[in-house]
């Protein structure tokens, strides 16, 4: 038996860092949705009790530094599974770019094998088994449009966004997320994103005030180590994406555009300078 699971990419619509805890994470304050760009997961139950992953492309890890691979040691133990399985992952979000694709991957190894093996696990235990292996891995197992608190792991599921365009494009370059991290400053930021205008935003459907509400904290500290980055974003909304941001700790940026006329000038635009570009549709 096969059990197939898609994998979507998300994106912030914000993203707010409140200060760094004690426990060394830093609390954070998220509206996190997702996109139409997804990795899939195809799994098979071996006989010999072991987890290989095999993927198409050469770029990824394929052993226990795969998050799709901790998951399905993290289910086999806490379960006492004794069979194994084979993971096939057809990668097609890009790496270290923002979008958790690697957490994406482990959710979808979570639900799979959950499915796999008949575990029966409720979605909230799934969640508390995601934290364990990332901070966006939670919000990945659900899925919809949520605000995340604490780490990321704290969820609360809002209205989503109306159906929109997005144009994700990713410079040639890979963020590390601890580095942005240890770069900001919570103490020196003048001004936060507001959760409750983009809230209000989503729940009227209003699109225009989603892409005057969106905001990113870590932005100026990933703009200011990678100007391609800059670059990029201001391209974007030159070429007349409605509303433009990076993504997480990036290097990703996204722009929401409502009408599909549009999209030809801004994808054939960025293609000129940047070879990642994607243009999805809303997950709503």
């Amino acid at each position: 038996m096969k059990i197939y699971e898609k994998a979507p990419a998300k994106i912030n619509l914000l993203l707010d860092v409140l200060r760094k805890r004690d426990d060394g994470y830093h609390e954070v304050e998220m509206i996190m949705t997702m996109v139409d760009l997804a990795d899939r997961l195809e799994m098979e139950e071996l006989p010999r009790d072991t987890i290989i992953i095999s993927s198409q492309v050469g770029y990824i890890p394929l052993d226990e530094k795969n998050l799709a691979f901790q998951a399905a040691r993290l289910i086999k133990e806490r379960y006492d599974v004794k069979q194994g399985v084979y993971i096939h992952l057809d990668k097609k979000i890009p790496v270290a770019a923002g979008l958790a694709g690697g957490s994406s991957d482990a959710a979808a190894a979570l639900r799979g094998l959950n499915r796999l093996w008949k575990l029966q696990i409720p979605e909230e235990e799934l969640c508390r088994l995601g934290a364990e292996l990332g901070s966006d891995v939670p919000f990945c197992v659900t899925g919809g449009t949520a605000i995340a608190r604490g780490r990321g792991e704290v969820l609360e599921h809002i209205a989503n966004p109306p159906q929109c365009w997005v144009v994700l494009a990713k410079p040639p370059i890979n963020v590390s997320t601890a580095d942005v991290y240890s770069r900001f400053r919570a103490n020196e930021l003048k001004e936060h994103p507001s959760i409750p205008n983009m809230v209000s935003a989503l729940e009227r459907g209003s699109f225009n005030d989603i892409c005057e509400g969106l905001g990113n904290v870590l932005e100026n500290v990933t703009l200011d180590v990678y100007p391609e980055v800059m670059q990029l974003k201001e391209s974007m909304i030159r070429l007349g994406a409605d509303g433009v941001l990076m993504s997480g700790s990036g290097p990703t940026v996204f722009g929401l555009v409502s009408k599909e006329a549009k999209l030809p000038r801004i994808y054939n635009g960025l293609r000129g300078f940047c070879k990642e570009v994607y243009v999805v549709r809303m997950l709503t």
